[in-house]
């Protein structure tokens, strides 16, 4: 699908918009910049736009010049539905998390191939960390120090969950389903982190019944996937891409190894 040499291009891209991203945070004298609001309610700053063009023009220049699908670019929202490849970002996931300023924001992109993601980059820009995997070239970290490899976790079946969830989303539905769990610990974290924290072994399960949209998580499920982990849906099926609604259903991303998914919901 992509070659070593590839991917790591797409994560060049991926830092460079990370850097527009921290030119905003770090300015405008300490705030974000000018916010506006989409149609959806949802925020949009200087940093989600900057972020957008670099990445389009950056993916426009590779060798693959495959069609982008960018959140912020509704006029290419049409193409995710095709069975096709196409590129699928998220110039700036974690808005909540760059607008409170606990820098858990990350630039997220994806490839997509017949609604499976084939490839991810996910760059966390204020933390300087960078993850990115693809299936048959592993999962890969950089914390300033070079890549490491990347593996879930050996979890034994008796031992306590791991548990991580979403910083800014906690709702009913998932403080019901942690309550059901039994014995485990809670580890928060904010965007596409979450993914990524298991792929690395750092935790063992994320559910997720809040909702996301296939841009929020394609990237770092792309990464988990090739670090051994998988996200499924709650009738045990992976989750899918290029589906009719944008919004993702409810999900489990998990390690590898864990028990059988009916046995954790």
């Amino acid at each position: 699908m992509l070659n070593l040499h590839q991917l790591e291009a797409v994560l060049r891209i991926a830092r460079a918009a990370g850097d527009a991203i921290m030119a905003v945070y770090e300015g405008h004298g300490g705030t974000v910049g000018d916010i506006t609001h989409k149609s959806d309610g949802s925020p949009l700053t200087l940093a989600d736009t900057a972020a957008h063009r670099l990445i389009v023009a950056g993916l426009a220049g590779l060798e693959n010049a495959w069609p982008v699908v960018s959140e912020e670019d509704a006029a290419s929202h049409a193409y995710r539905t095709c069975n096709d490849r196409y590129w699928l970002v998220d110039p700036l996931d974690g808005t909540k998390e760059f607008l409170n300023r606990n820098d858990e924001f990350t630039v997220n992109i994806a490839l997509i191939d017949a609604g499976t993601p084939v490839a991810g980059v996910v760059v966390a820009p204020a933390l300087r960390l960078a993850y990115w995997g693809a299936p048959g070239l592993g999962a890969w970290r950089d914390a300033g120090a070079g890549p490491v490899p990347l593996a879930v976790s050996g979890r034994g079946v008796q031992s306590a969950l791991r548990v991580i969830a979403s910083r800014s989303h906690m709702d009913d539905a998932t403080r019901d389903y942690l309550q059901g769990l039994g014995d485990h610990t809670l580890i928060q974290a904010g965007s596409s982190l979450k993914f990524c924290r298991i792929a690395e072994g750092a935790a063992d399960l994320y559910p997720r019944f809040g909702p996301t949209c296939e841009w929020d998580v394609a990237a770092a499920h792309a990464i988990l996937a090739a670090a051994g982990g998988q996200v499924l849906c709650l009738d045990g099926k992976p989750l899918r891409y290029g589906k009719t609604d944008v919004l993702n259903p409810p999900f489990v991303a998990c390690c590898g190894n864990m028990p059988n998914h009916e046995r954790t919901r």
